[in-house]
């Protein structure tokens, strides 16, 4: 009886090594049908197919014609895909080995565009959140990703877009470092604000959110008895947003006009 167990186990685990699913119909495929059908799967939007299609091409095939391609389009794969770090670490991959490749512009643009959209979310709403805990780490490195791209391969094609980004990026990380500045000076904590307000002046000097990063610097200067850097940063304020809303003069005028504002 023992023995008639033991013989259908074994005849049981050969046929499950022999399940449909296990067989690997790609075992003979050619580099090129390989390569083929990861990029039918990519452009239907399957990219969790396309992405086991290049890896197999890559494995079986790594000096042939296509895997360097391969190497390329799965990283746009995985970003489709919203596997964030498994894009950027192809991305990053393809730049080392391939630093001088036609298309390594594209693994920049990819590497912006994956930290871009990554953080996107992240500074759009800061409501009701603690600005001292927000760190906008992606958004830092999409911007680098896209500067590097613009610096090195300012002819690219990639290069208009990631200028526009650029310039969006410039004023939501002036935007993050002025509202964790107001956040400091919210809770009368005035050498942190400063700080923070200077960082963004200092950074990101054009960007649109200093208007509001200049009257925090007046306002904790003023807290912190600095009278010289409060005058000279109301003069800067003065002179590069003389329209400014802060200095619309619709109030009393017994107080100085940056006390006159509270968030």
């Amino acid at each position: 009886m023992r023995s008639s167990l033991a013989l259908i186990l074994v005849l049981c685990v050969s046929a499950c090594g022999l399940l449909p699913e296990q067989i690997d119909e790609t075992k003979n495929w050619s580099a090129d049908k390989l390569y083929t059908t990861a990029k039918e799967k990519l452009t239907e939007g399957s990219y969790e197919a396309a992405i086991k299609m290049y890896e197999k091409l890559e494995a079986r095939y790594p000096y042939g014609r296509y895997a360097q391609q391969a190497q390329l389009e799965v990283a746009y794969a995985y970003y489709k895909d919203a596997q964030v770090p498994s894009a950027l670490s192809a991305a990053e991959r393809f730049i080392k080995l391939h630093p001088n490749h036609p298309n390594v512009d594209y693994a920049f643009y990819l590497r912006g565009l994956a930290n871009f959209n990554d953080d996107l979310g992240l500074l759009g709403s800061y409501a009701g959140q603690d600005m001292s805990e927000r760190d906008p780490k992606s958004a830092r490195e999409a911007f680098n990703a896209f500067k590097d791209l613009v610096t090195r391969f300012p002819n690219s094609k990639y290069a208009p877009d990631s200028v526009q980004r650029l310039n969006y990026l410039v004023n939501m990380l002036a935007a993050s470092e002025v509202n964790v500045a107001r956040y400091y000076m919210k809770r009368g904590a005035f050498v942190a604000a400063a700080n923070r307000a200077q960082s963004a002046l200092k950074t990101y000097p054009q960007a649109t959110a200093n208007e509001e990063g200049l009257l925090i610097l007046v306002q904790a200067y003023d807290k912190l008895g600095l009278n010289d850097l409060r005058n000279d940063a109301e003069r800067v304020m003065k002179t590069n947003f003389p329209n400014s809303k802060y200095l619309s003069g619709k109030f009393d005028n017994s107080k100085p006009w940056w006390q006159l504002w509270n968030w």
